[in-house]
């Protein structure tokens, strides 16, 4: 179906959908000037005491920001800001998907089609399909800001809570494919605050009945010493942090290395000093990838594509991330890269998990694919390269 309407048009379907349940999700996306720093919106539905709401994310350039709004609220937003904000509207129901696009008149062009989305089986703001943290009487959980003094996932809180618990997922997962059967020893480099950090402890600690000893390591003084305190209030004997950057901290042997978004170049630090070390893991998500895009001069077919910025940016990622993969499959990693979670929570999803293999790798085919990718896109030197040449 293609049809013009006007913005009521479309504000009805929205609001059918949403009290005939079968809404699944709202996209805003291609911004106007008048959006600011503000990229895209996501809508959802959710369930809190008893109550149908739509948990909106507002995607900004450096942050996100989530909120729970009534279906009135979400009204007046979209009114306020279809058409003059955001020229594109993506609504997903269990009846039909709809692609509206919108003219400077405010009139909305509407694409329909056959529903590509499962409809959702239920809005509960707090139920996860498969939830390995527990939230009930953790301490570190509260002091961090994640829960209430009732255990209950605070709202502005549940993307990351969603974040935290897929990466247990992941490493869990892992770790069953070959129990350790001796203490077992993680750093996690640039811990920050510690979110993972502390899940990750409590579950292998108290889930998994393992001997573990993880350190994070933190630049920022004030989160080391905040970290330090909780872990010692939470009964956390083989967890504690230190102060230190990720390329001066030294790592003689380890059994996995963790470093969620290290920005740029840190990342590799983190990749090397697992390498070095004899990791039997190495898992990252890495951040931003600066350092490729400045180096990338390609000088052939794909030039012309690469002139555009967006192009060039996210072919930089590719590039990083599919060399990083390549080096530690050089250095004896069987390699698994994926997204982890999905864009509406955080657009830094890719992971790539490293795992040390018994199959010794063909070194010169695997530096000669290497060689061949750097020359066709102008490459001289990727960082992680330089540290392992220099090492």
């Amino acid at each position: 179906m293609d049809e013009t309407k006007n913005i009521g048009g479309f504000l009805e379907s929205f609001e059918g959908c949403f009290s005939d349940g079968s809404f699944i999700k709202l996209t805003l996306g291609k911004k106007s000037s008048k959006a600011s720093t503000l990229n895209n919106v996501y809508f959802r539905p959710v369930l809190i005491k008893n109550e149908k709401l739509l948990s909106v994310v507002f995607r900004h350039q450096t942050s996100d920001i989530t909120k729970n709004l009534s279906l009135a609220e979400g009204l007046v937003f979209l009114n306020e800001n279809l058409g003059t904000a955001f020229l594109t509207a993506s609504l997903f129901t269990s009846k039909e998907d709809i692609q509206v696009l919108f003219n400077i008149k405010r009139e909305a062009r509407i694409f329909s089609g056959k529903p590509s989305l499962a409809a959702l089986q239920e809005f509960d703001h707090d139920k996860i399909k498969r939830r390995l943290i527990k939230t009930e009487g953790s301490i570190y959980l509260q002091k961090l800001g994640l829960t209430s003094s009732d255990g209950k996932i605070i709202p502005s809180m549940n993307d990351k809570f969603r974040q935290i618990d897929k990466y247990i997922e992941i490493i869990d997962s892992n770790l069953k494919e070959s129990m350790p059967d001796k203490p077992f020893t993680i750093a996690d480099m640039g811990s920050g605050k510690g979110y993972l950090t502390f899940a990750l402890y409590d579950h292998l600690a108290n889930n998994l009945k393992m001997e573990v000893k993880i350190t994070g390591v933190e630049m920022r003084q004030n989160l080391v010493d905040l970290c330090n305190k909780i872990a010692r209030e939470s009964g956390f004997d083989g967890l504690s942090f230190v102060q230190g950057s990720i390329s001066d901290y030294k790592i003689e042997k380890i059994d996995m290395l963790i470093a969620l978004h290290a920005c740029d170049t840190a990342t590799d630090d983190a990749i090397f000093k697992g390498i070095s070390a004899d990791a039997g893991y190495i898992i990252c998500a890495p951040c931003c990838h600066k350092q490729i895009r400045k180096a990338m001069n390609p000088e052939n077919e794909m030039k012309p594509i690469l002139k555009h910025g967006i192009f060039m940016e996210r072919q930089a990622e590719m590039l990083t991330d599919g060399l990083r993969a390549l080096f530690l499959e050089k250095y004896g990693y069987q390699t698994k890269a994926f997204e982890f979670i999905s864009t509406n929570h955080t657009p830094k999803n890719v992971m790539i998990v490293g795992r040390k293999s018994q199959v010794k790798p063909d070194i010169a085919k695997i530096s000669d694919q290497i060689h061949r990718i750097k020359k066709a896109f102008g490459i001289e030197k990727h960082y992680l390269e330089e540290l392992i040449n220099e090492a």
